[in-house]
């Protein structure tokens, strides 16, 4: 039987939830034991998350996330979260394969998440709006024990053309019925991914006020983040979920950072899915 998995942002958390428009880590609810496992999943759900309404913004807002997620046996999986991907190797220690990612755009009058019901944040005015992102690339993810450590590495197209990679290590159990994963999370990106976020070029410069800045790469952030997972019956589960980041050296280089945010950065939420399923 598939075992009840919780998945962990950006990211977000984010982007990870943070760098991804804040994406919410899923309520998945469990298989049945010794029943039959349906080959193909659908879960709905929901997730509040309160979290900077931009990365790197020291104002905090309340977005409402829907989700959506697509499993194929343990093969294929879609979500705005997890993105796109396939188990080219499936194994019980090692998983890898292609992997595709969206990263919502940020929004010059509101912030970086495109479900943001309260909070929106003035820090952005005169920087423009930054396009949605697509991020292909690849995954790989290690399991041994209660340790999985995954590491992915996506080059973007449209909002930014830079490579950015997540490293994450997380400790899984179980307490009771409850599922739990935490662990550090590491970022990083080159200078061409920075730049549309964390760059203030002169256009920007004169309309904001804030110094021009050149964008180098390096790491973005590192952190630790964690959820628990509570199943709710057999279709249904909710999942309780934080994380807490402190951006890297060429983020709080940034005026934007310097003058109108801060470098830790906090989220949380909650997330509610009702599991469907079915076989050919």
């Amino acid at each position: 039987m598939k075992p009840f998995r919780p998945s962990i942002l950006a990211s977000a958390v984010v982007a990870c939830i943070m760098l991804a428009g804040l994406a919410p880590v899923a309520a998945q609810p469990p298989a049945r034991q010794g029943s039959p496992q349906p080959d193909w999943t659908l879960t709905v759900g929901a997730a509040p998350v309160v979290a900077p309404v931009f990365q790197g913004s020291d104002q905090y807002g309340l977005s409402v996330f829907p989700d959506l997620r697509v499993n194929y046996k343990d093969l294929f999986f879609a979500s705005v979260p997890d993105g796109i991907g396939y188990n080219v190797v499936n194994t019980a220690r090692w998983k890898l394969g292609p992997l595709v990612k969206l990263r919502f755009g940020r929004q010059e009058d509101t912030g970086g998440s495109p479900f943001l019901i309260t909070g929106a944040t003035d820090g952005l005015r005169g920087l423009g709006t930054v396009d949605l992102a697509g991020e292909p690339g690849g995954f790989a993810q290690y399991d041994r024990g209660a340790v999985r450590v995954r590491a992915e590495l996506r080059r973007g197209f449209g909002g930014h053309s830079g490579v950015v990679g997540d490293l994450a290590l997380s400790l899984l159990g179980r307490v009771g019925r409850v599922s739990y994963s935490v662990g550090p999370r590491l970022t990083f990106g080159t200078d061409t991914f920075l730049q549309p976020y964390f760059g203030i070029d002169a256009r920007q410069a004169a309309a904001t006020g804030l110094a021009p800045h050149e964008a180098s790469g390096g790491v973005v952030s590192l952190g630790i983040g964690g959820a628990a997972v509570w199943p709710l019956g057999t279709r249904a589960a909710v999942t309780a979920f934080a994380g807490l980041d402190r951006l890297g050296g060429p983020l709080r280089d940034s005026p934007l950072i310097r003058e109108r945010g801060t470098s830790l950065q906090f989220s949380a939420g909650v997330g509610y899915g009702y599991r469907f399923g079915w076989s050919r």
